[in-house]
Parts: structure tokens; C-alpha cells; sequence
């Protein structure tokens, strides 16, 4: 019998470098490091290729570049020996089809079209095109159509495949091309003739509120269940289904009221979870939050509020940024979603409007969340409405059509699903890489706005969490964070330091000046990050760094973009970058981290054995037991050298390994203190007070961390003590013994945290 779920390990599954069987291998070091469940990406059979499985292109078969069911089996069995779990990320919303000809429903649609057995499997937009033909923005310019070559029962161009239709196939390519069930047209037309991922065109969307593609698409996953395989799932980004709460209801149906189910759900700072939904929780975006805010000191908001207004990011115009940039991608990024849901209100309201386009993608932006439908934000539309016909009284008359049709499934529904893509690319994809205050604020589901959190909120969130979703996942890192756990940890240090930084900053444009003063300021903090400690700048660094500047600026969309790459622009960028790395600049910045590292390390530490010890399940993403410096994708999904952390848990030399161990051992000795244990603040006392957080778990677990640290080297920790609760506890870290008052110097003079047992229970 496996344990409950008390702890996940996130493994990157990748045909060319981590199967089930290297997953299989790695389980017993995973027990000893006290992991209770695996945690795999998607598993199900993807591109050719794929190195992050969510182009999945047969949800009926495991991927046999991974293993196939026998590998997967083999993993199960492994995990039920030692009395551990596994849960397996799935992907309900999308399936891949950049490549047609390797997913055969999609093949299947695109050669017989509407008499396809798979046709409404995909949610296709039959109206787009006059002619009743399946839009693909597959090509680099229409006038490819005439380059298409007719080769034997399909359609070729360059390494591009499409079908032909049976009967259809005499002349050109283009004389073919002319009698199929789809059409091909220029990517840049901004034409998309199914729904997609945000503005992915290589991933198509799936029908799932219709059973017979659910029960199709979900067949795989309800054989793992029946056979015992699996203990969980994780739903890849429910905002997208039509009806997310009818898709989560139907799949605990299948997977039964025991098996553990996050879901990626990314929730605004204000925003709580749908309490109805049969989940366990999120997969811990919120929780990532509130717990690297916690480090970050409000003292340093001003000076460097300040450098990033100088750089040219104006901070108090943010909402109106966003706005424009949702009004941009509603209209321009996603105006063939746009152009649907216009013809879905219009069907359903029976009327038009010439602004209806205009009066969508306003309303878009008075809408903070990724989709308002859940049945506990029902207020939130009716409040945008308001917002916006007061914002702009013209779009009076074209809103009141918008109102009509949300009575209906489908206008109201598609509206919800462009809300969310809308906010993501405007948002996540764009905002995040321009400002420029402080980089690892920008993370998913946070709010560059809020600069760090209090104690008072973290300690009410967890409480809230604890009496709420004790059992959703908190992480630190995962496969889409922007910037790994400890590199943010790092970059937070400069709130302790802005004076500081913002000085070197300015010598530092005067000796390496930047192509442009903003990309400047976001490239020095991420290069802050991640510098080597040792200042030895390699090959593979020099890469990763030019890889990653080259995606942040392009994700900026300012200078240069993904769609109109401005060739010039980016070449200064990349000159600019081997300047700093080569140069003086590069000197100054190995001296600084030198001069921080210890806080960063601090605040590292700091963070993970909070995520591992706060009410909710941890997630530790592969590798980050020990330090990691990983960026963006797919940068954060290099291989992981697993050698080394055997080695060093043998050791238990390395400080961080030291506490994800005993942290996550000790949530196995005291399962119930972890799963139903409330979160109760310890309050310390004294004139260091503020840097020293601490709450009890339970009545048999505390724990202690400490931050801003900069300040506290210079001044100590004076009289600062933790009136500990009645009885004798033992640090899990060090051995130590405490009882009554404990002295914050005491406490911690080993390590910068604690993580206490009562010892008299």
C-alpha cells in the first residue's frame, strides 16, 4: 500500500534522455531522499522528438520512445515495492499536430474531413472558410500553395505532409490542393481554423465536453487507474476545455474519490479556488508566491522602483500597459479566436454590431483572472461589464449583445477560453519580460506589483490553505517557471541591496552601455542569478545566457519579436552580452555574488524548507535538492546529474540536500501532522524580530527560518529569541536540543533555519 501523497518529485520524461527505466533506476534514491510519490510530465505517446511531451499525438498509448505500457508497468511495480507512489501529468486540452502524419485522428479529419469518425473530436471552426474547409496556417506565405507537390496519396512541402482525400489526387499540387478538406494558407494571415493553445497553431484543441471524445481520449489514463498503475493525475491547463468543471467531475468518476487530482490552475493573488471542483488543489503557483515574497525586503521597493523608472518602465501606468497589451493580443495574436467568438455571440444574440470585436477585447481587459465562469466568481463578470461600458460609453449598445449570448454555452464558453489565452500572452508572455524592477517578482501567478508579501499574509494564506486545500501542491520550481528557485532567491537578495545595485548599475551602463537602457536592467538581473560563483564563464553558460536573452527579448515584443525578429537589434544584444561576460562589467559581477552569495543561499534555504514544511504537498522539481541555476525553457529541463545526488545524499554534506532529506523524512515519521496539521505563527521577540519567521505545524512540528540578512551581519541578533511551546524539541538539521526561549543566535548557528520534533511526545 503506497503512502498517502505527502511529497511529489517532478521528473522530465524525454525520449533522448529520461525514460520510465532511467525512472525506474532512480526510485530507490528517491525513497532514501524521502520522497513519497513520482511525479511524472506527460508520458502519452508525443511528436517525434518532443522533449516536454505536451504535443501528445496518441493519448491512446503510452510513448514507446519512453518505454511504452511495459516500461510503465515496470515503473509501477518498482514504486509499489517500496511502498511509494506515482502520478502522471496529462494534457486534456491540446493534442499535436504539427506533424500530421504522426497523429492519426487529426490525419484522419484532414483526409475525409466532416465524414471523419474524428471530426468532432476537435473543436474546428467549419464557418472560417467559405467552402466548409479546415483553415491551416501551416505555410510560410500562400503563394506556397503552388510549391506543393503531389506525392502518391499526399501532399508534400519540404518536410510538411498533408493528405488526399481518396478520388482527389490527379494534377498539380495546387490542382489538389483545391479539392481537400482543408486549406492551407500563410501562418502570418492570422487565420486559424480550430481552436489552439493560446496562439500555438501546432497544438490543436480537443472537444472534451463531448463523452465519446473524453471516453476516447481518456482510455490509457482509466486502464492505469483500473490497473493500479497510477495513484494521480496533474491537468494540464483546465482553463482551456470548454467546461472545466464538467471535464474534472467526469474524470474523478474514472480515476475514483481516492486518487490524487491538481490541477494547473494559475490563480491571480486575489483569486480562491472553486471550492466545488473534485480536486486535491492547484499545482502550487500560489503557494510559490507567498512563499519567495516572504524574503524580499520592502525597504529596497523605493530605490529600485526608481532605477526601473529610469530604464523606462513606468510603473505607475501597469494597468493600463496590460490592458493594452490584452486589447493587442485579443486583436491582433489571437484575432482568428476573436473572430469566432464574434460569430458565436452573433448566432446566439441574433444581432451585430460594428465595435462587437472592440466591446470583446475591452471587456477582456476588465477581467483579472483567466476565466471567471467558476460558479464562486459568477459577480466578476457582470462587474467587468460595468467597468467597461463606464470606461467607454460607445461600446453601450455592442456589450448588451455580448450580455444576450452569455446565456448561451457556446458564445459564453469561447469568450472564457480567450480570456485566458488573452491574459496569458499579454501577461506571462509579454509584461513579465518588460519589467524591469525586479525580475524574480515575474513569475506565473504572481504580481510584479506586489513587492513581497508580509508575514501576516503568509501566515494567513497558509492557514487558509491548511483549513482549505491542506493537500494542494506547493513548489518552488517547475517545468514553466521563468526563472529556477534559487536564482530567484538570489535576485531577491537586491531588495536587501537596491542602493547598491542601482550604483553599480549606473557604472556599469557607462562601461558596457546596453542596446537600449530596459533590456539592459532585466539581462543584468538574470545574469546576477545565475553567474558562476567562481566567475569561469564556459562555453555552456555563454550559451544558455545568449539562448535566454534572445527569448526575453523577443517575449518583450519592443525591439524585436518572435513574428518580425529585428535582425540588428539582436545582434547588439548578443555583442552587448559576450561585452559583460568578457569584460570588466563581468569581473564586477563575479565580485558581487561573492559579496551576496551567503544571503542568497540563506534565502535559498530559506524558501525550500518552507515549501517543504507549509500546509500542502511539496513538489521538489528535479535536481533542486542541491542549488540549481535553471532559467526559462527549456533551459530548466536540461538532463539532471543524478550521480552527483547520490553522492552527496551519502554525504548529507550539502546544505540544501541536508534539509529537503530531513524535511521530507520527517513528513513521513508524522504523516498526519503534514495532512491535517493547521498553521499556527510563532511569534519571536526582540529587536531582530522581523527577520525571523516561524510556525507551528500541528503540536509536534516548528519551523524557523530567517531573511533579510544583509542588515542583520551588521547588527546581530541582539536580544531576538523564539519562545518555543512547552516541552523539549530537537532540530531534525542539527541535532540540537531547545526548550523555553530559545535565543535566534542559538537557533540557528549552524544552519540559517530549523526544523524542530518535539522530542516528549
Amino acid at each position: 500500500m503506497a503512502h498517502p501523497v505527502l511529497s511529489t518529485y517532478r521528473l522530465q520524461m524525454r525520449g533522448d534522455a529520461f525514460t520510465l527505466a532511467d525512472a525506474t533506476r532512480l526510485v530507490d534514491h528517491l525513497d532514501d531522499l524521502g520522497i513519497t510519490h513520482l511525479y511524472l510530465s506527460p508520458i502519452l505517446t508525443a511528436v517525434t522528438g518532443s522533449t516536454h511531451g505536451y504535443d501528445v499525438t496518441d493519448p491512446t498509448a503510452v510513448s514507446t520512445a519512453l518505454g511504452g505500457a511495459e516500461g510503465l508497468a515496470a515503473l509501477s511495480a518498482a514504486v509499489r515495492e517500496r511502498g511509494m507512489g506515482l502520478i502522471v501529468d496529462i494534457v486534456p486540452n491540446h493534442v499535436g499536430v504539427d506533424q500530421p502524419q504522426q497523429n492519426p485522428w487529426w490525419w484522419d479529419v484532414l483526409r475525409h474531413g466532416r465524414s471523419s469518425p474524428f471530426a468532432t473530436f476537435f473543436d474546428i471552426d467549419w464557418t472560417l472558410d467559405p467552402e466548409g474547409r479546415i483553415v491551416l496556417p501551416a505555410l510560410g506565405d500562400d503563394g506556397d500553395v503552388d510549391a506543393l507537390e503531389v506525392d502518391g496519396d499526399m501532399l508534400r512541402l519540404g518536410d510538411l505532409v498533408f493528405p488526399i482525400a481518396p478520388g482527389t489526387g490527379e494534377g498539380s499540387g495546387a490542382q489538389v490542393h483545391d479539392r481537400q478538406h482543408y486549406r492551407l494558407v500563410g501562418w502570418r494571415n492570422n487565420m486559424c481554423g480550430y481552436r489552439r493553445f493560446f496562439s500555438i497553431t501546432s497544438l490543436a484543441g480537443l472537444r472534451q465536453e463531448d463523452r465519446e471524445v473524453f471516453d476516447a481520449s481518456h482510455a490509457e489514463v482509466r486502464r492505469w487507474f483500473d490497473e493500479n498503475l497510477v495513484d494521480g493525475v496533474r491537468i494540464d491547463h483546465p482553463d482551456g476545455l470548454t467546461d472545466p468543471v464538467g471535464y474534472l467531475n467526469w474524470l474523478r468518476e474514472i480515476i475514483g474519490p481516492r486518487a490524487y487530482l491538481v490541477i494547473e490552475k494559475i490563480l491571480a493573488p486575489d483569486e480562491a479556488l472553486e471550492p466545488t471542483l473534485p480536486v486535491d488543489g492547484t499545482t502550487g503557483y500560489d503557494a510559490l508566491r507567498e512563499i519567495g515574497g516572504l524574503f524580499l525586503d520592502p525597504a529596497g521597493r523605493p530605490d529600485l522602483t526608481a532605477l526601473s523608472a529610469d530604464a523606462g518602465f513606468a510603473h505607475d501606468s501597469v494597468g493600463e500597459q496590460i490592458a493594452a497589451l490584452k486589447t493587442v493580443a485579443a486583436t491582433e495574436t489571437l484575432a482568428s479566436e476573436l473572430a469566432r467568438v464574434r460569430r458565436s455571440i452573433v448566432a446566439a444574440a441574433g444581432a451585430d454590431h460594428d465595435l462587437l470585436p472592440q466591446a470583446v477585447a475591452a471587456l477582456l481587459t476588465h477581467i483579472d483572472v483567466y476565466r471567471c465562469d467558476y460558479p464562486a466568481l459568477a459577480a466578476m463578470m457582470s462587474t467587468a461589464i460595468a467597468e467597461t461600458a463606464a470606461a467607454a460609453p460607445e461600446l453601450a449598445a455592442p456589450l448588451q449583445i455580448v450580455a444576450a449570448a452569455l446565456n448561451a454555452p457556446e458564445p459564453a464558453a469561447r469568450i472564457q477560453q480567450l480570456c485566458g489565452a488573452v491574459t496569458a500572452k499579454a501577461v506571462e508572455d509579454c509584461l513579465f519580460y518588460r519589467d524591469t524592477r525586479l525580475v524574480s517578482l515575474n513569475e506565473v501567478g504572481g504580481d510584479p506589483e506586489r513587492f513581497g508579501v508580509s508575514a501576516a499574509e503568509f501566515h494567513h494564506s497558509a492557514a487558509v490553505r491548511a483549513a482549505h486545500w491542506p493537500t494542494a501542491m506547493t513548489a518552488l520550481t517547475t517545468h514553466d517557471t521563468k526563472r529556477g528557485e534559487d536564482v530567484r532567491a538570489r535576485i531577491g537578495v537586491l531588495s536587501q541591496v537596491a542602493a547598491l545595485w542601482a550604483q553599480l548599475v549606473g557604472l556599469w551602463q557607462e562601461m558596457a552601455p546596453p542596446p537600449d537602457a530596459s533590456t539592459g536592467l532585466f539581462l543584468w538581473q538574470n545574469l546576477f542569478g545565475v553567474w558562476p560563483r567562481d566567475g569561469v564563464i564556459d562555453d555552456a553558460f555563454r550559451s544558455r545566457v545568449h539562448g535566454y536573452a534572445e527569448k526575453a527579448i523577443r517575449e518583450a515584443h519592443v525591439r524585436t519579436s518572435w513574428n518580425d525578429p529585428d535582425e540588428e537589434f539582436e545582434a547588439a544584444v548578443h555583442a552587448w552580452l559576450d561585452q559583460v561576460l568578457d569584460g570588466p562589467v563581468g569581473t564586477e559581477m563575479t565580485a558581487l555574488v561573492g559579496q551576496l552569495d551567503v544571503h542568497a543561499r540563506n534565502d535559498a534555504l530559506g524558501q525550500k524548507l518552507l515549501s517543504l514544511t507549509v500546509p500542502g504537498v511539496p513538489d521538489v522539481y528535479q535536481g533542486t535538492e542541491l542549488w540549481e541555476d535553471s532559467l526559462v525553457d527549456p533551459d530548466n529541463r536540461r538532463p539532471v546529474d543524478y550521480a552527483e545526488r547520490r553522492d552527496g545524499l551519502a554525504t548529507l554534506e550539502h546544505p540544501k540536500l541536508r534539509v529537503v532529506r530531513a524535511a521530507l523524512h520527517l513528513r513521513r515519521r508524522r504523516p498526519q501532522t503534514f495532512l491535517s496539521g493547521g498553521h499556527t505563527p510563532v511569534l519571536p521577540t526582540g529587536d531582530a524580530a522581523p527577520h525571523l519567521v516561524s510556525f507551528l505545524r500541528g503540536h509536534d512540528v516548528l519551523v524557523a527560518v530567517s531573511r533579510w540578512t544583509v542588515t542583520l551581519a551588521d547588527a546581530g541578533w541582539g536580544d531576538t529569541a523564539l519562545p518555543l511551546p512547552a516541552g523539549t524539541w530537537t532540530d531534525c538539521l542539527t541535532g540540537a536540543r531547545h526548550s523555553g526561549s530559545v535565543c535566534a543566535a542559538t537557533l540557528f548557528k549552524e544552519l540559517p533555519v530549523a526544523l524542530l520534533e518535539r522530542a516528549d511526545d
